[in-house]
């Protein structure tokens, strides 16, 4: 039977998503919950494991960890990229790392409830209403508003699409961002520094990595609307 660690399934998905009655016959599961205190404490909760359920970069899955769980075989992981993992240590122990298939569906709908609250005041007439209250702000329309998205990848180009229905106008930024790809969508390539001083909206759909790390600073805060949305369902680090 191959024992599998579960890391970091806080909100108990695991067995809701898996029956695992039907597989107790060949792996026996673990769910750990919560986060490990530090390294040390992983390395004694997972030294007996052959397979690792992990989620996207919670657990960093390091050289020392790595090479300290002497049975590991497997690291699964959600998505296809897991930046987390130090690939260089799991191919020289041989271990097989493997991922899921990738959705953007549920990133660019939680894109658009958090610019739709946002506009609208959802949260707080929400608040308000079971204070007893009624209409106690008045929202913004987005017909005629600049989105700007940073990253027109598979997230940002469903993005994009939905502003356009809504009328609203659209620009774009990144690094390598295609140009044939922004027109037949109707996308303004602009300037990062451009796409921030113009945008009524601006969102973030690039993947974490050394040049997108920290790319919005106090500077780049500054050179915002005043009024302007910043709405980010990619990394916290960026």
């Amino acid at each position: 039977m191959i024992k599998v660690a579960v890391l970091d399934d806080y909100q108990n998905a695991f067995q809701q998503i898996i029956d695992v009655e039907k597989y107790k016959d060949k792996f026996n599961f673990k769910v750990f919950n919560e986060p490990f205190l530090d390294e040390k404490e992983a390395i004694i909760e997972l030294e007996d494991f052959e397979a690792l359920f992990i989620m996207r970069e919670r657990t960093p899955m390091t050289k020392d960890l790595i090479e300290s769980l002497p049975k590991l075989k497997y690291i699964i992981t959600s998505g296809m990229r897991n930046n987390a993992i130090d690939l260089k240590a799991t191919k020289k122990k041989n271990i097989i790392v493997c991922g899921t298939d990738l959705n953007s569906n549920p990133a660019a709908e939680v894109t658009w409830a958090l610019i739709l609250g946002l506009y609208r005041n959802m949260k707080q007439e929400i608040d308000n209403m079971f204070q007893g209250y009624w209409q106690t702000t008045i929202g913004f329309e987005l017909k005629g508003k600049m989105l700007g998205l940073i990253g027109l990848g598979k997230i940002g180009t469903q993005v994009a699409k939905v502003a356009k229905a809504f009328g609203m106008e659209v620009c774009a930024w990144s690094e390598n961002l295609n140009l044939s790809h922004a027109n037949e969508l109707g996308v303004l390539p602009m300037s990062k520094e451009d796409l921030l001083k113009n945008s009524d909206i601006i969102s973030i759909h690039v993947v974490l990595g050394d040049r997108y790390k920290h790319l919005i600073k106090k500077k780049e805060l500054g050179m915002m609307k005043k009024t302007a949305f910043l709405v980010n369902t990619s990394r916290g680090p960026i």
